[in-house]
């Protein structure tokens, strides 16, 4: 769908602001939501984040809005390096997208992306929140990282391929068809 490179950037930006948010939230509310509840003694997720000082990473605790751009710098940068470009060329790879059906084409896309994608910011996300103050252990991050992956990957998947791929193309198209079509003359 994107045509040239500025198109490309503009996609892979509205991605990843929509999807690093959906991160975040489902890290701290569904997958650590009742541990960090627990350990605080708090009512809510936000008021547990609140009483430990923010969120753990790097070994230290961190506001939400600082994970969130950290989160976002290493993902938007991984995108247009690895998951777009390897993406696209792993799709064409199956199908040839001048005669294959663009829903199909473009779900090919979502998957390979999600396939590169995912286990590649599990990884830097296993970095990120590693329990530095356990010590290091390379066994400890290989299973962080599995868990991650499995925690990660159902979530990645249906969301992309449901909500928010749909959703970037429709905003896209709205943004670059419609520019386009006030551009021609009458």
């Amino acid at each position: 769908m994107p045509k040239n490179q500025f198109q490309r950037t503009v996609f892979a930006f509205l991605t990843v602001v929509i999807t690093v948010h959906a991160y975040v939230f489902y890290s701290l509310y569904v997958v650590n939501g009742a541990a960090l509840r627990a350990a605080t003694g708090a009512d809510s997720v936000l008021h547990a984040i609140q009483a430990q000082g923010g969120v753990y990473m790097f070994g230290r605790m961190l506001p939400i809005w600082a994970v969130v751009l950290i989160e976002f710098c290493f993902a938007f940068g991984l995108e247009c390096v690895m998951g777009s470009p390897c993406s696209f060329r792993l799709a064409r790879k199956v199908y040839d997208p001048q005669t294959t059906h663009p829903v199909t084409f473009e779900s090919a896309i979502i998957c390979a992306t999600v396939g590169l994608m995912c286990p590649a910011m599990s990884f830097l996300a296993t970095w990120f929140y590693y329990p530095y103050y356990e010590g290091f252990h390379i066994l400890t991050l290989f299973a962080n990282w599995l868990r991650l992956v499995c925690y990660n990957f159902p979530f990645a998947f249906f969301t992309q391929l449901f909500f928010i791929q749909p959703l970037i193309r429709t905003v896209f198209k709205a943004i670059f068809v419609r520019g386009k079509q006030e551009k021609r003359p009458a």
